[in-house]
């Protein structure tokens, strides 16, 4: 009987000597790699189609304005205003983007391979949602950005023009925050609830314009009270409620605004109370993913 021998073979396997990051770096890395997907950034040029349209109408819109502005020497339209106007736009751009982040990976599955590794279950809905958001934002602000710039190049009131201009620029670029986060919450949100983009992006879609005639109806009551609260009942009107308040003429140019009298604190609340609320249920969601 003879000794049975083993072989070890060197087939060129060496170990990993290299850094080894951390959750931070996770996180960094979701993030990023979430706002190249909007954008259709390292995909392929299908991809790219529907975003960088997007990206172009707002920015001939927001190129278009100061045009005119230039000519006739008149604010055509404030930075607040140009949020509000682009904001169904910035609707059809989130029931597509966030299926992209989010649908896709419960569509293939990859959900077990991200949670196997040590990333908090947290922090891949919280890098999605910081990546959507980010996305939303860069297209309001980047053509408000365009206002200012052409703005700022043909004051006659020299550095004093340039810096009221920039007053106006920057709660410009805070409600068009609003805007992001407020839509960017909602949109993962229902995203995250089906694996099919399809339905994703309908159940959008659907979200935000099922709730306009909601406001229609309320908007029409013989009580003050319900018509000055009515706009609460639609995230579009809800985010528009809040600009009133807080921005007062650099959203209505006296043209007096959304009628929600003495109300603004409560829009205001509420719109914080749907963000919490709607990433609360997306952690609750992905805890329930992945304890599959």
């Amino acid at each position: 009987m003879s000794d049975a021998t083993g072989v070890i073979h060197d087939i060129g396997y060496q170990r990993y000597t290299g850094p080894r990051l951390g959750r931070r770096q996770v996180f960094g890395a979701l993030y990023l790699h979430g706002v190249r997907t909007v954008f259709g950034l390292g995909r392929s040029a299908k991809a790219k189609i529907f975003p960088w349209l997007v990206v172009s109408v707002v920015t001939v819109v927001a190129a278009g304005v100061t045009a005119v502005r230039s000519q006739i020497g008149e604010v055509v339209m404030t930075y607040a205003q140009f949020a509000d106007a682009m904001s169904w736009l910035v609707i059809f751009f989130a029931a597509v983007a966030a299926p992209e982040l989010v649908s896709r990976d419960l569509r293939s599955g990859v959900l077990p391979l991200y949670f196997s590794r040590p990333l908090p279950r947290g922090d891949y809905a919280l890098s999605k949602l910081l990546a959507l958001v980010t996305a939303l934002w860069l297209l309001l602000g980047g053509p408000q950005l365009v206002m200012f710039l052409g703005a700022a190049f043909t004051t006659n009131r020299g550095v004093r023009g340039v810096w009221d201009e920039l007053l106006d620029l920057l709660p410009g670029l805070l409600y068009a925050g609003l805007w992001a986060v407020v839509f960017a919450s909602i949109a993962l949100l229902v995203a995250s609830l089906t694996g099919k983009r399809a339905f994703a992006a309908g159940g959008i879609v659907a979200v935000f314009l099922m709730t306009t005639p909601v406001v229609g109806v309320l908007s029409i009551l013989p009580s003050q009270t319900i018509n000055q609260l009515a706009f609460v009942a639609s995230p579009p009107t809800l985010v528009g409620g809040v600009g009133n308040w807080a921005l007062g003429d650099r959203l209505t140019q006296g043209r007096g605004g959304m009628p929600i009298g003495d109300f603004g604190p409560v829009y205001a609340v509420a719109a914080v109370l749907l963000v919490a609320g709607c990433v609360a249920l997306l952690l609750l969601r992905y805890r329930k993913v992945a304890a599959r």
